[in-house]
């Protein structure tokens, strides 16, 4: 079956840097576009950064960009996202989300990982 799973959340302090990876299997990972998504406690779950299943474009939320890089390897079926200078707004429990492109409107999740920015 198709499963994502991410890795790479912790805890750092603020102006630090993570990368998050999220690895794929079950599906052919060049037919999927991918998100990750972030949800703070309280608030609802909002798209930070995409990446096209080529990798040719990118897009990325107001409040992470210059900040944060979404990047792919289709041949390790994985995504990842490097945030730079973090900051507590940033902490939220991180997603990914694989989109097909061929079947619009077919999904899968990952299961999160935490980032926790604070000193």
């Amino acid at each position: 079956q198709v499963q994502l799973v991410e890795s790479g959340g912790g805890l750092v302090q603020p102006g630090g840097s993570l990368r998050l990876s999220c690895a794929a299997s079950g599906l052919i990972f060049s037919n999927y576009a991918m998100s990750w998504y972030r949800q703070a406690p309280g608030k609802e779950r909002e798209l930070v950064a995409h990446i096209t299943n080529g990798g040719g474009s990118t897009d990325y939320a107001d409040s992470v960009k210059g900040r944060f890089t979404i990047s792919r390897d289709n041949a390790k079926n994985t995504v990842y996202l490097q945030m730079n200078s973090l900051k507590p707004d940033d902490t939220a429990v991180y997603y990914c989300r694989a989109d097909s492109v061929r079947f619009p409107g077919f999904r899968y999740w990952g299961q999160g990982t935490q980032v926790t920015v604070s000193s």
